[in-house]
C-alpha cells in the first residue's frame, strides 16, 4: 500500500488548502452556467414580415402601411402573414392598385424587423420561418459538445494530468466563447458552441476529479454541494447580465471574458497527488503533500512520507460486467433510465423559460434561486427518507408538474411559472439524489463504469431535449407532455431498486444480492460517502468518469 490516503488525512483532508481549491471553482462554475443557458436570451421574439421593398421601384411614395397592404397577405386573425408574401410582378402601380396581387410565395428577399431593436441571433441570422428550428438545433449541438468533451477530456486527464486538462479547457472555453461574439455565419456559431460545450465538460469533470482526489471522503458531499450552489448562483447572475446587456455579441463577450481571470490563479492550482503517485512521480507528489500540510498548518512526519510508493491504478470492471449479473443488469438499466428522464425534465424546463408567459429574466432568476434550497435540502431529505423514496417522489413530482402545465391556459402565466419553478426544484434535487444513489448502488469495481454509463444517458437526453421542443409546432402541449410523462415512468421504476441508506457497499460483482444494512452505519454513509468493505480503507481510483 502506498499510504496516500493516510498521508492525506495527516495533511488535513478538508483544511485551508482544500477550501481554496473549492473556492477556485467559482469562476469556472459561473462561466459554465452562463454558456449553458445564455442562448435563451439571445433569441428574443420580435415581430417581423417579409421584405417587400421591390414595390418601391414602381411606388416610391407609398407609405409603409400601404406597402404592406399591397404586398402581404393576411391570416385568419387579420394580421399580416410573417412567412409569405405576394409574388412580385412587372406591373405599374396603377395596375397593382386596380387588380391587386393574388399569387403568394415564401419570403425571397429576407425579412424586416422593427428598427431600434438591439442585435440578436434572431435578427442577425434570420432565425424565423423555415430557419426558426436552427435555434433548438444549435442548442442540441451544444449538448452534443458536452458529450464529446466528456469522451475526450476524461481519458486525456488520466493520461496527462488534471491540471493541464483544466487549463486547456479553460483556455478553449474563453477563446471560442469570445470568438462566438465575432462569428459571421450561424453555422460557424454552432461549431464554436460545440467546442465551448466540449470545454465545459472538460472543466466540470476534471475539476470534480481533482477536488475528489484532494478532499477527504466525509467532506466530499459538502464540496460537491458547494459547486452545485455556484452553478445555481451563476444562473441568477445570467438573468441580471442578460437583462442589462441586450446586444447578443456584447453579452457573449461579457460572459466569456471573466473565465480568463482563472489564469491569475494558475500558480495555486495544484496537480492531483493521487494521480502523480499512480504515474510514479513520487517526489512531485511529496512536495505537493508537504505544501498542502503547510497550508493547513499541519506537519507530515518524514517516516510517513517515506511510505509513499508507486501504485498501480485500481483495476475497474468492464462495461460488460454491468450486464453479466442479473441484479447489476437491473440496476444499470433502471438508473440509466432515471438519469435520462431526469435530464429530459431538467433541460425541458430550463430551456423552456421563454415560453411560460412571464418576464424571462425574472423566471430565470427564480429558476436559479430555487436550485440552492433544492441542492441543500436534498442532503437532509436523503438522511430522513432514504434514497429510493426520495428519488422516486422527486421524479414523479417533477413529471406531474409538467403534465399539469399542459392543461393550464396560456392566459395564466403566473400559474404556469410557479408550477415550472416547483418542477425545476424537484428536478434539481432529483439530480443531486442521482449522484449519491448511483454511486452507492454499483460495486466498487464497476462504480465508475456504471456512473459513466448513466451520465452518458443524461447527455443523450440533453441533446434530445431541445429537439423535442420542435414538436411544439404540431401542438403546443406535446413537448411538455413528453417532459412530464418520462420522469413519472422513471420514478415508478425506482421502486424496483434496493435502498442503500445505512448499507455497507459492495466491492465486487460476485455478490448476487443488494448490499445488506449495516447496523452501525456511519453518518458519513448517510451523506453519500462511499466506503468499501474494508472498513476505513479508502477504496478509490484516480480514473475519472469519462461520460
Amino acid at each position: 500500500m502506498s499510504g496516500i490516503g493516510e498521508i492525506l488525512k495527516a495533511a488535513g483532508d478538508f483544511g485551508r488548502f482544500q477550501k481554496w481549491l473549492v473556492l477556485l471553482s467559482v469562476i469556472p462554475c459561473f462561466s459554465v452556467s452562463f454558456h449553458q443557458f445564455c442562448q435563451l436570451f439571445m433569441v428574443p421574439y420580435v415581430p417581423y414580415h417579409c421584405d417587400t421593398s421591390w414595390i418601391r421601384a414602381v411606388g416610391p411614395n407609398l407609405t409603409e402601411e400601404e406597402q404592406l397592404n399591397l404586398t402581404l397577405p393576411r391570416g385568419p386573425d387579420g394580421q399580416f402573414e410573417q412567412c409569405s408574401m405576394y409574388s412580385p410582378v412587372d406591373w405599374d402601380l396603377d395596375s397593382i392598385l386596380a387588380y391587386g396581387l393574388n399569387d403568394t410565395q415564401k419570403c425571397s428577399n429576407g425579412w424586416v424587423y422593427p428598427s431600434g431593436q438591439p442585435p440578436s441571433l434572431l435578427t442577425e441570422f434570420d432565425l424565423v420561418c423555415d430557419r426558426k428550428d436552427l435555434n433548438d438545433i444549435a442548442q442540441a449541438i451544444y449538448m452534443a459538445g458536452l458529450l464529446l468533451g466528456s469522451m475526450i477530456f476524461g481519458p486525456l486527464s488520466d493520461r496527462i494530468g488534471r491540471r493541464p486538462v483544466i487549463l486547456l479547457s479553460v483556455f478553449l472555453q474563453g477563446l471560442f466563447g469570445l470568438g462566438i461574439a465575432f462569428v459571421p455565419h450561424f453555422y460557424v456559431y454552432m461549431a464554436f458552441r460545440c467546442v465551448v460545450g466540449a470545454s465545459v465538460s472538460g472543466i466540470t469533470m476534471t475539476i470534480l476529479a481533482l477536488a475528489t482526489e484532494w478532499i477527504g471522503v466525509s467532506s466530499r458531499p459538502k464540496a460537491v454541494l458547494t459547486s452545485h450552489c455556484y452553478f445555481a448562483i451563476g444562473q441568477m447572475i445570467l438573468a441580471g447580465l442578460s437583462y442589462g446587456i441586450r446586444n447578443w455579441r456584447l453579452l457573449e463577450i461579457a460572459g466569456s471574458v471573466p473565465i480568463f481571470a482563472f489564469f491569475f490563479f494558475i500558480r495555486v492550482l495544484p496537480e492531483s497527488a493521487r494521480w502523480l503517485v499512480t504515474k510514479g512521480r513520487i517526489e512531485e507528489a511529496k512536495k505537493l503533500l508537504q505544501k498542502a500540510a503547510a497550508t493547513n498548518k499541519r506537519s507530515l512526519p518524514p517516516e510517513l512520507l517515506e511510505q509513499l510508493k508507486p501504485e498501480q491504478e485500481a483495476k475497474s470492471g468492464s462495461f460488460l460486467d454491468l450486464f453479466r449479473k442479473k441484479h447489476l443488469q437491473k440496476v444499470t438499466l433502471i438508473m440509466s433510465c432515471v438519469w435520462f428522464v431526469n435530464s429530459i425534465v431538467y433541460y425541458g424546463l430550463s430551456l423552456n423559460v421563454t415560453n411560460f408567459g412571464l418576464d424571462i429574466y425574472l423566471t430565470q432568476l427564480a429558476f436559479g434561486a430555487v436550485e440552492i434550497p433544492a441542492r441543500v435540502g436534498c442532503i437532509f431529505i436523503l438522511q430522513r427518507f432514504g434514497r429510493r423514496k426520495t428519488q422516486a417522489v422527486l421524479l414523479v413530482l417533477s413529471g406531474l408538474v409538467c403534465l399539469v402545465i399542459t392543461g393550464i391556459p396560456e392566459d395564466q402565466p403566473v400559474t404556469t411559472t410557479v408550477l415550472a419553478t416547483i418542477g425545476k426544484f424537484a428536478a434539481s434535487a432529483s439530480f443531486s439524489t442521482s449522484y449519491v444513489y448511483t454511486a452507492e448502488l454499483f460495486p466498487t469495481v464497476v462504480r465508475q463504469t456504471g456512473v459513466g454509463l448513466c451520465s452518458m444517458s443524461a447527455r443523450v437526453a440533453g441533446i434530445l431535449a431541445p429537439l423535442i421542443r420542435l414538436l411544439g409546432q404540431y401542438h403546443g402541449a406535446i413537448p411538455m407532455a413528453i417532459f412530464g410523462s418520462a420522469p413519472v415512468l422513471g420514478g415508478l421504476l425506482c421502486v424496483l431498486l434496493p435502498e442503500t441508506r445505512g448499507t455497507e457497499l459492495a466491492d465486487d460483482t460476485g455478490d448476487g444480492h443488494p448490499p445488506e444494512v449495516c447496523k452501525n452505519a456511519t453518518s458519513g454513509s448517510q451523506n453519500g460517502q462511499v466506503k468499501g468493505k474494508g472498513g476505513d480503507q479508502d477504496n478509490e481510483s484516480t480514473k475519472t468518469t469519462y461520460f
